[in-house]
């Protein structure tokens, strides 16, 4: 489809959602590597994070063909109030029990937002979806065995742990549908049908999942949405996570690798 002025903003903020997402998380995931509780785990976590540092890279991309900065000036000189990831995506990790359900509910909402996307009228974004969906449903198969698992066939101790978990993560997970200033300007031009809609899809793929695992969704009339983060209002976890990730590249930002 030809991009129309108007539609260009739009198109760049939900790629900088969805990019910013993915970086963030998969460097909260690579941090379990060697700290796996099993390790079975510790491999499943390591893989799932460079499958995400990859689908972040091919979203700077498409953001750069549209004539953002280069990937890799995007992803490690950008501070905090640029960024557009949720707040689901910052907080450390936590335990595994979090780290699991922040996993669950996260993917849970990429498989059905890359579903979505694949009727996408903006080609290049359609093609990477249908890529990109491939791998994730491995994502969700492995989040939602474990949450099965500890839910519903575990102990006492890892179903009590797990439901504080879900209580803990849902209204973060909730941020990532804040809606944007676009989202008729999107749902018009058929590039993607709006948070609304991905959130009802996610919240229908959930329910069956926790039930399977005995866990109690909270109620929605209950829980206040963790929003900010598509907006530039950050939780204080992101800065440090970013002065980390780019302290290598940072010292040296004129330097050939």
């Amino acid at each position: 489809m030809k991009l129309e002025p108007e539609l260009l903003p739009a198109l760049k903020d939900l790629l900088y959602r969805m990019a910013d997402d993915a970086l963030i998380l998969g460097h909260r995931h690579s941090e379990w590597t060697g700290l796996g509780p099993i390790l079975e785990e510790d491999i499943a976590f390591s893989s799932i994070a460079q499958d995400k540092l990859g689908h972040a890279y091919a979203l700077y991309q498409l953001l750069h063909e549209l004539g953002e900065p280069e990937p890799d000036r995007v992803a490690f000189f950008r501070d905090a109030p640029e960024f557009r990831c949720c707040h689901l995506v910052e907080y450390p990790n936590g335990g595994y029990d979090f780290s699991l359900m922040r996993h669950f509910l996260f993917d849970v909402a990429e498989q059905w937002r890359y579903y979505l996307l694949e009727q996408s009228r903006y080609e290049p974004l359609a093609q990477l979806a249908r890529k990109v969906r491939g791998e994730i449903k491995y994502h969700v198969f492995h989040a939602t065995q474990w949450v099965v698992q500890l839910g519903a066939r575990g102990t006492e101790e890892s179903h009590r742990r797990l439901q504080q978990a879900l209580e803990t993560a849902f209204p973060l997970a909730l941020g990532i549908f804040e809606p944007s200033d676009y989202e008729e300007v999107l749902a018009h031009s058929g590039i993607f049908p709006g948070e609304q809609v991905l959130q009802q899809r996610w919240l229908e793929g959930i329910a069956p999942i926790l039930k399977q695992a005995t866990l109690k969704m909270p109620d929605l009339s209950d829980v206040v949405p963790a929003y900010g983060g598509r907006r530039g209002i950050h939780t204080p976890y992101l800065q440090p996570l970013l002065d980390e990730m780019g302290e290598v590249i940072r010292s040296e930002p004129d330097a050939e690798w």
